[in-house]
């Protein structure tokens, strides 16, 4: 029996992990963190991996444990952690495990500012409407899926969404330098993680590493109308001699009808059937199976709809995504109005040195609402931001900024939602909403 204790269990990705090696026969998963919430709180218990109390528990980590897998959310004066290391026990990050359980398969990594989620659920979506067996990570649950990774001893091929931040406490490298990919995408580079990558060009270093960790004879597949990804694929050109396939890309424009829907979405579109093509799957078995994906959990979800309304909810939080999404719905409805709410919550957003990075990211919206709570600011140790900063940030006339949510949800049910189309945008709750039942009683009255 192999025991794997995860430090920081509770996480989004870790749980999935720690879900994903528990059904592995012959390995037995315990697992510690100090504050655990819905949806990872009911799926561990369901799974009887919930711990048996809230906390650090350093005697519990004992020499018969065979490694730990340590979350970003775990300090790394973790006393768990510091027991870890003076029992000499083997400590994974995230990454690193899931290289280490995948490094004898065909890896398909999909990295970039944005999409990252959207186009490697595309991919997973193909493959298993094909029949294709493969292991994965992806950041948003899936149609057809049961959870958000998979590992097994079977599957030829695995499918990870590579995410530029911080790979663990103990190490400070971006996660996707350690998946050495046989394909990859890049979507686009528009700078994020501010507090990880103080300048654009540091942000932009750490794609042109990934492109570099590609493995001999790979494929690096890359959105062409993204100047700096043109400029790492042109170097590539003259630093890699061993026969990388370099291949630019475009959005779909084909003929066959998608449920997806926006000028981002075409593109991630095309990437992922690049990426197939490139395992053997052909555009044409790409193209019919791709037409019935509706899109992944929080990624332009469409949570209710009446007659003449109609709601998303999406993950949305940085410049480039915001933009893209608030655009994409436009676009989709150009005869309703369009109200866009979006919340600040984010490390990066929330910086007052990158809120210029959203000047005219909510233009297209007739109305646009933006939240954030100061407590949140005040929680990150961050320097305090006002409403009006964030107003003269964003930069047009239609946005309006709120600070409490109980106002910007009475301003909400103010409006009338004739013909509208209402676009809910966080990674976060707005604290505490309800999103899906919230919209759903707006465009209801």
């Amino acid at each position: 029996m192999t025991r794997i204790h995860f430090i920081a269990i509770g996480g989004a990705a870790m749980h999935n992990l720690a879900l994903a090696v528990a059904s592995k026969a012959g390995y037995k998963v315990t697992g510690s963190d100090d504050e655990i919430f819905d949806p990872a709180l009911s799926h561990l218990r369901d799974a009887g991996l919930l711990p048996d109390e809230m906390g650090w528990h350093p005697e519990r980590i004992t020499p018969d444990i065979d490694a730990i897998i340590l979350g970003m959310h775990a300090r790394e004066d973790n006393p768990e952690l510091v027991r870890a290391r003076e029992l000499g026990i083997k400590i994974y990050s995230f990454p690193e495990y899931l290289y280490e359980q995948t490094k004898d398969k065909i890896r398909i990594v999909v990295g970039g500012s944005h999409g990252k989620t959207t186009t490697t659920s595309m991919i997973l979506y193909v493959l298993n409407r094909l029949g294709i067996e493969a292991d994965y990570m992806v950041g948003a649950q899936i149609e057809g899926f049961e959870r958000m990774v998979r590992l097994s001893d079977t599957a030829k091929y695995a499918v990870f969404e590579g995410d530029e931040y911080l790979t663990s406490p103990l190490d400070l490298r971006s996660k996707f330098l350690w998946y050495h990919p046989h394909v990859a995408i890049l979507t686009g580079i528009a700078w994020d993680h501010i507090n990880v990558f103080p300048t654009f060009p540091e942000y932009v270093e750490t794609f042109r590493k990934f492109v570099k960790s590609i493995e001999p004879k790979g494929s690096f597949i890359y959105y062409k109308g993204d100047e700096n990804l043109r400029q790492i694929a042109g170097e590539m050109t003259s630093l890699r001699h061993d026969d990388m396939s370099i291949i630019p890309y475009d959005a779909y424009d084909g003929k066959v009808e998608m449920q997806v829907f926006g000028k981002h979405n075409m593109q991630n579109l095309q990437a992922a059937m690049l990426a197939c093509h490139c395992i053997g799957v052909s555009p044409d078995d790409f193209y019919r199976e791709i037409a019935s994906f509706t899109g992944a959990s929080n990624r332009l979800e469409k949570i209710c709809e009446t007659e003449s309304c109609v709601a998303y909810k999406d993950f949305a939080h940085s410049p480039s995504k915001l933009k893209a999404t608030v655009n994409a719905v436009r676009e989709r409805y150009p005869n309703k109005k369009l109200i866009a709410c979006m919340e600040l919550h984010t490390f990066s957003s929330l910086m007052a040195d990158f809120l210029p990075q959203y000047k005219g990211c909510m233009a297209e919206a007739d109305l646009a609402f933006v939240y954030f709570n100061p407590k949140v600011i005040e929680h990150k140790r961050l320097t305090p931001i006002t409403a009006e900063e964030v107003q003269e940030a964003f930069g047009t006339e239609n946005v309006e900024v709120f600070t409490e949510s109980e106002a910007l949800q009475d301003k909400l049910r103010s409006l009338s939602y004739e013909n509208t189309a209402l676009l809910m945008m966080s990674s976060g709750t707005f604290d505490g909403i309800n999103v899906k039942e919230f919209a759903e009683q707006l465009i209801a009255n």
